[in-house]
């Protein structure tokens, strides 16, 4: 595949192969651990981790996963007869890729059963964290110093006689995708794969509130409880009131109505139960969208933001949309090569890695390519032995120090 150096791109999974010792650490509340295993050849079709299980008392080591699942996502195969046939056909490319033996259809199908999501979940984070530095200085059409996320979910529809575990009607199954996107580069923060019975605004009290940051949200999050929360540990939201939401005025700011702001307020709540789980000021901002001629009214604890920049805010949010169409279209997670749960996550996530590692690429390599078109082009080179920048920028690579040869010159 497409040269790259993983010893710049991702120092914190690098590990030169002279060290021996690996550096162990504990994810989450269960038994799976991971190494910094990623071999020093700098290929990001080797770009692999090394695994390590706690698995009744025995240790099991799982190599190429990340490699062997990205080339599902980048070849867009279908099922895993088609991974297997793939990959039995182009048996001369796989060893610099990872992968030392013939590949069969149930070897995949038993890694997704047994090998554990986290560990996925855990490699993604891993890329998220170096793509987030990356787009740390990017413009998403607000200026503004602090982090802006937007919040939402999108439903992912199986059939519930093959996903018995994914109840979401009563004939019907499906998973949601609670993601937190970071506004800056479109980059996934937070991903949380549930059931799809379980509602969006519990996902509140999974989240981790950074002190400073603006959570922007539709009403569907609209819970006072769960927002003073929010309030309490010193972040900032902006999201739509329902239309039955009652309040009193306090104070009315003056505005600008050319920008569409038809009112500016302080408020609190008037029903019982909002105003005894959100006891402050509330900020009520009413605003014409002129192109669709819709009124929109947005609740907000942020008094210091002018009632214009607070508009543009929300209307941002509209990347997290265009994330899950764009990751719908281009990526596999609508149709499953597993019935399991565990296989469920572990699609998902390698998603994210193939999304978040073409962000990556995009921002090194300075390219004015857009993400569909560069995975494009990576999806019908995998296997070639071609530097990425040229593959990506149509330049000419031209040895600079032939080799000499021995065949006399015709016209000397």
């Amino acid at each position: 595949m497409p040269l790259i150096d993983l010893k710049v791109s991702f120092p914190e999974c690098h590990t030169p192969a002279s060290i021996k010792q690996e550096t162990t650490y504990e994810l989450r509340e269960n038994d799976i651990f991971t190494t910094n295993g990623i071999p020093s050849c700098p290929r990001i079709s080797q770009m692999r981790c090394t695994i390590q299980r706690q698995l009744q008392g025995q240790k099991l080591h799982l190599l190429g996963p990340i490699s062997l699942h990205g080339i599902r996502q980048l070849t867009y195969r279908e099922s895993l007869r088609d991974i297997q046939a793939c990959l039995r056909g182009t048996r001369y490319k796989l060893y610099h890729m990872g992968i030392r033996g013939n590949v069969s259809r149930n070897t995949l199908a038993n890694a997704n059963k047994i090998r554990d999501w986290r560990i996925y979940s855990d490699f993604a984070q891993v890329l998220i964290r170096k793509a987030r530095r990356l787009y740390a200085n990017e413009s998403f059409g607000v200026e503004l110093d602090q982090t802006a996320y937007a919040l939402d979910s999108t439903t992912i529809d199986l059939c519930l006689s093959l996903f018995p575990w994914a109840l979401f009607r009563k004939r019907k199954g499906a998973v949601k995708m609670h993601t937190l996107l970071d506004l800056r580069g479109s980059i996934p923060t937070v991903v949380i794969i549930t059931h799809g019975r379980i509602h969006d605004v519990t996902i509140l009290d999974r989240l981790i509130i950074e002190a400073g940051a603006i959570y922007i949200m539709d009403r569907g999050y609209l819970d006072f409880a769960r927002l003073y929360a929010i309030h309490q540990t010193s972040g900032f939201f902006v999201i739509r009131a329902k239309r039955n939401f009652n309040f009193r005025r306090l104070y009315s700011h003056a505005i600008d109505k050319s920008t569409g702001i038809q009112c500016d307020q302080t408020i609190v709540p008037q029903n019982f139960y909002a105003q005894k789980n959100y006891p402050e000021k509330l900020r009520r901002i009413r605003y014409l969208d002129v192109n669709t001629n819709k009124r929109l009214v947005f609740l907000t604890n942020n008094f210091t933001l002018p009632a214009k920049t607070i508009a543009e805010l929300y209307r941002c949010r509209w990347q997290v949309e265009l994330f899950f169409k764009w990751i719908k279209q281009h990526l596999r997670i609508k149709a499953f090569y597993g019935t399991s749960e565990n296989a469920i996550k572990t699609q998902i996530w390698i998603a994210i890695s193939i999304y978040v590692l073409v962000a990556i690429v995009k921002k090194e390599l300075k390219l004015d390519h857009s993400l569909y078109t560069i995975l494009q082009i990576l999806s019908v080179t995998l296997f070639e032995k071609e530097p990425i920048l040229q593959l990506l920028t149509n330049n000419d690579y031209m040895n600079p120090n032939p080799a000499p040869s021995n065949q006399l010159n015709l016209f000397e």
